[in-house]
């Protein structure tokens, strides 16, 4: 189980580093990109891609080293809050189905930690 947490928490790692960085740092890029993208502020994009990229790392860091091991739930808890957002304030709205199942994936990883992270805890 351990092994499978590790390998969820790195898949969601990456995939949220390499789009957190594009939004916080190339808005422009992200608009091009991203759809949902088009009609927000640079400040929203910015703030999207920050969250992404502490969730990113707090997916790792905290277990790695150890410190504060409970900021991984934490993050992983954001994390499925960011897709969940998305999905219905963003992409049903907007009729992005095709979108949509990313977002379910990403949400299901996310809560996959969640809950095995949330064991060791307890």
């Amino acid at each position: 189980m351990n092994i499978a947490l590790w390998i969820a928490q790195g898949l969601l790692a990456a995939m949220y580093l390499m789009a957190g960085v594009m939004k916080a740092l190339q808005t422009s890029k992200a608009r091009e990109q991203f759809p949902w993208a088009k009609n927000r502020s640079d400040g929203f994009i910015r703030f999207v891609g920050i969250s992404e990229l502490l969730g990113g790392v707090g997916l790792i860091l905290p277990l790695v080293t150890g410190i504060l091991p409970w900021l991984t739930v934490l993050a992983a808890i954001g994390l499925t809050l960011i897709q969940l957002l998305a999905i219905f304030t963003v992409h049903l709205p907007k009729k992005e189905y095709n979108v949509i199942p990313v977002n379910v994936v990403l949400a299901a990883l996310a809560v996959f930690v969640v809950i095995g992270r949330w064991s060791i805890f307890q």
